[in-house]
This record gives structure tokens, sequence and C-alpha cells, in this order.
């Protein structure tokens, strides 16, 4: 004979009434334990191979507010019919509509219906609705009529022909569906065994009490073991989003090696957007089709001195002092100052070579939200985030912006292998597009660098060379973390998110 818990022995008799196999709630109406106290049960007679714990799930279908109406008053199109009835099984529509009560909202819904299901028909010539046959009840106001009086009910549960009609409310929007996993418990061949060898309720003690320790009893009863490998449900904390947990990371490293946090505005100007940056005003960039532009107000404040204006100008127009033609046309101070979202991180560069605070020798970054109306794909979207970075000092070459983005994609990114191209921008020469490689992930393109051209330093009033690089850091965390589709950073799948390990 086996010894079993009081809260066990219970369990197994409750399943044996129902034939070795029921719902948790089942046997918490035939045990009159608790939810808990069922599960906990049920848990330790799995570890015993007496019986295992399923889990099914099943769809629950419930009416929503309007399905709830339509239930009340009946359907839209049974309204309708009933009033034709009334009005001897022929007239026009209007006197249809007007005697059915019929919501304005309603009637072009009726009207489709009541024809869709051949309970009558529309003479266009005269506008009156003639009526086949007296309509029996359908399925989906059956359906209606069951969920109105038991609030929901599961898939599973309904006749095949109620299940069509709930397809059919559900695209006319009168329902609800809910997915709820159910588990059930089922007795096991050993655990059959067990009940017809006989079960024994053996006599423990769950709780050591001030009354046995004061009176002694402790010493005679049966203290019940506590199992420190028994399952116990998952649980999860809180913690930070994995990408913005990238984020501070990238920031924290930044900040380590010396690096500056730049700042500005979400909504700037196409001064230094694009001017400060020697693009010009007629650049492919600047169209409604690469860039968001503010609908009001269409103008803002430029920040930047006078003086600082008029080189930009003549640096657009002629070339000012920087040894260049310019771009050769009538430069617009007006144009300038035309609002939009930020289309990238370098007018941040641009605002900070300008600040009173800027230090020479000196490096920054940015980290910044940026708006491009792209198609969006696995590797574009039209809200995307850049870590942006300059570095001010003289003798700067090529050769260190290389070794900064190297660093960048192997420290931060995890990349096995690194390849620069040539790439043009309007404010960099020589200009470089950094791709890096991962083992089982393969290459990816991350953006642009170089080194900004006279054209925009020596209007800022900048006399020493500016290495800059403006890189996805989305796509940088898509390689660390092995995603290989861009809209996975920002879903709302909880169990990517709960999955992600902390560090």
């Amino acid at each position: 004979m086996v010894k079993l818990r009081e809260q066990e022995h219970k369990v197994l008799l409750s399943l044996k009434k129902f034939d070795g196999r029921a719902s948790i709630e089942q046997i918490i109406a035939e045990s009159g334990l608790s939810d808990a106290a069922v599960m906990r049960a049920a848990l330790a007679l799995q570890e015993r191979k007496l019986l295992k714990i399923h889990e099914e799930k099943q769809i629950i279908v419930k009416l929503n507010e309007e399905g709830k109406f339509h239930a009340k008053n009946g359907l839209p199109e049974r309204r309708l019919i009933n009033a034709l009835e009334e009005l001897g099984k022929k007239a026009p529509i209007e006197k249809v509509v007007e005697k059915a009560s019929l919501e304005k909202h309603f009637t072009p819904i009726a009207l489709g219906w009541i024809q869709k299901k051949h309970w009558a028909i529309l003479d266009t010539k005269t506008n009156a609705l003639q009526m086949l046959e007296k309509p029996k009840e359908e399925d989906d106001e059956r359906l209606l009529k069951l969920l109105s009086l038991k609030g929901q009910e599961t898939i599973g549960n309904l006749s095949p022909e109620l299940q069509k009609a709930v397809q059919i409310l559900k695209r006319r929007k009168l329902l609800e569906t809910e997915e709820k996993a159910k588990r059930i418990i089922a007795l096991e061949e050993v655990g059959w065994k067990t009940i017809k060898k006989g079960v024994k309720v053996a006599a423990e003690v769950t709780q050591l009490t001030p009354e046995l320790i004061i009176s002694g009893k402790w010493r005679k009863i049966k203290l019940q073991k506590y199992n420190i490998e028994a399952p116990v449900a998952k649980t999860w904390p809180g913690k930070k989003h994995p990408y913005l947990q990238f984020l501070d990371e990238v920031e924290e490293k930044l900040v380590t090696l010396g690096f500056k946090e730049m700042t500005g505005p979400t909504v700037e100007t196409s001064f230094f957007n694009f001017d400060a940056l020697y693009t010009p005003q007629d650049h492919p960039a600047r169209e409604i089709f690469g860039v968001y532009f503010v609908k009001s107000p269409k103008y803002g404040h430029i920040n930047a001195s006078r003086h600082v204006l008029e080189n930009v100008k003549e640096t657009h127009e002629n070339g000012w002092k920087t040894g260049s033609r310019g771009w050769r046309y009538r430069y617009s101070l007006k144009e300038s100052g035309r609002l939009i979202l930020r289309g990238h991180g370098t007018c941040l560069s641009a605002r900070t070579l300008l600040s009173k605070d800027l230090e020479i020798p000196g490096r920054y970054f940015s980290i910044v939200r940026c708006y491009r109306p792209e198609v969006v794909d696995k590797t574009h979207l039209t809200e995307f985030n850049q870590v942006e970075g300059i570095i001010v000092d003289k003798d700067l070459t090529l050769r260190d912006l290389l070794g900064v983005l190297e660093k960048f994609a192997i420290e931060i990114a995890g990349a096995d292998e690194v390849k620069f191209r040539p790439d043009y921008f309007p404010f960099t020469e020589p200009s470089v597009e950094l791709s890096a490689y991962k083992k089982g992930y393969g290459w990816i393109e991350f953006g642009g660098s170089g080194i900004f051209r006279p054209e925009v330093t020596l209007p800022l009033g900048i006399e020493v060379p500016v290495i800059a690089w403006g890189l996805g850091i989305d796509r940088l965390f898509m390689m660390k973390a092995g995603i290989d589709d861009i809209r996975q950073i920002f879903t709302y799948d909880l169990d990517w998110i709960r999955r992600k390990q902390v560090v």
C-alpha cells in the first residue's frame, strides 16, 4: 500500500471518479481543495510518475459591445425583415427602415445581409424590397443568443454549425476571441496500479506551531519533508529592455574613452541638417521623399550668428575662402530655416562645432532618434537610432578614423571582421562606408564616415581636422544579439524579451 499526503490522496481519488482524466477546475470542484493546493499535489504526483499534467490551448469567444446590442435588439437584417413582413412583404426601402427604427449606420449592413441571406430581393427600379419567404432563425442568431446567456464559450464546445457562425460574426466584428491555456491532469499507468493496490494517507504535519513545541508533541509527529527540487512556476522579474541596456553600455564605453555627449532638438532646421554640412538646397535628400517636413510652423529660428550664416551662404554660392568653387547657385536664407524632423545625427556635430563650449582637442558623441520616409523592411525603419561621433584635433588622418570604426564594430557589435569601402557624402572627403562580418550571422552595413571637408569646418570657425562617423546603432545591436530583422528590436514579443539574458 502506497502512502500519500492528504491533498495528493484527494487529487488521485478525484481523478479516479473522472475515469483518469479531468481539468483543474473539475478536480477543485470534486476535492474541495484550492487551486494552489491541487497544483502542488499534482506536481508532486507527477514527480512520482503517477500522473501527467497537460496544457491545452482553448479559444474563448464572447460578444463585444455591438454584439451585445444586436443580441438584445436582433441583427439589423432580422429587424428589417420583420418590418418588411409587417408592411405586407413589399415596400419602399425608406418605409421599411423607418418601420424597423433602424439606426442610420446599420441600414447598409442590413440591406447587404438581407440579400446575402436570400431573405428578400431589391427592385432597383422602384427602390422597393420584396420578401421571398419567412426566414427561420439562423446559426449566427442562435450563437448571439447563446453568448448573450452564457457570457462566453469555448469554440471547441460549440457544434460545427455554430463554429462556422463564429467566423461570420467575427468578420462582422461582433465577437472578441481570447486564447487561454487549460490544464488537464491524466492518470498514468503507474497511477492506476497505485489506486488498485490501495492508498493510505500519511499523517504529516506541514507547519511546526508553538503549541506543538510547548506541548512536546513535535517528538511524536512526522513533519512533511521540504523538497527543494520540486518544480515551481516561472517568474519574470522586471528588467530593462535588452536594446535599452545595449544603448546604456555603448554610452558608458564612449564616456570611458573620453567622449562627451552632444545634444540637439528632434525638430531641426534645414541649416543644421543640410546647409552647415555643405549639402546644396536642391539636393535629392532634401525632397519630400527623403525627409519629413514640419507642417506648422514651416520655418524656425536658426541659432547661429549672422557672420556664420554669411560664411555658409558664400561657401554654397562660390566656395568662400575654402578653396572650393561652391555649388554655384543662389542660396536662400529663408529655405535654411525650413523645419524638418532630424534626418541624421550629423546635424548635432554641426551644432557642436559651432558651440562656444567646444574643446580642441575634443571627442564628442550622440545616440539619437532619426526620421526618414524609408520603405520598411528587415533592415530599414522610418524611425531609427544613430550613434554619431566626431573627434576634433590637429594632425588627424584617415587611419585614425578607420581605427575608431574597427573598434566600434569589434568591441561593441562583436564582429569578427570589418570591411571599408570608398563612399560619397557632400560633407566628408575622403568618405568611408563600414561593413562588418560575424560568423553565423553574415555581413551587415553599419553606416558612413569620413573627414569633414573645409567647406563644413571653415565656415563654422574650425581650422583643424575633424573625423566623423554616423552608424546605425540598431544594426550594431542586431549583430550583437543575432537578430536578422530590425523590426524585432521594437517588437512586443514578451517571450523574446524575457529570454534575453541580463548582463
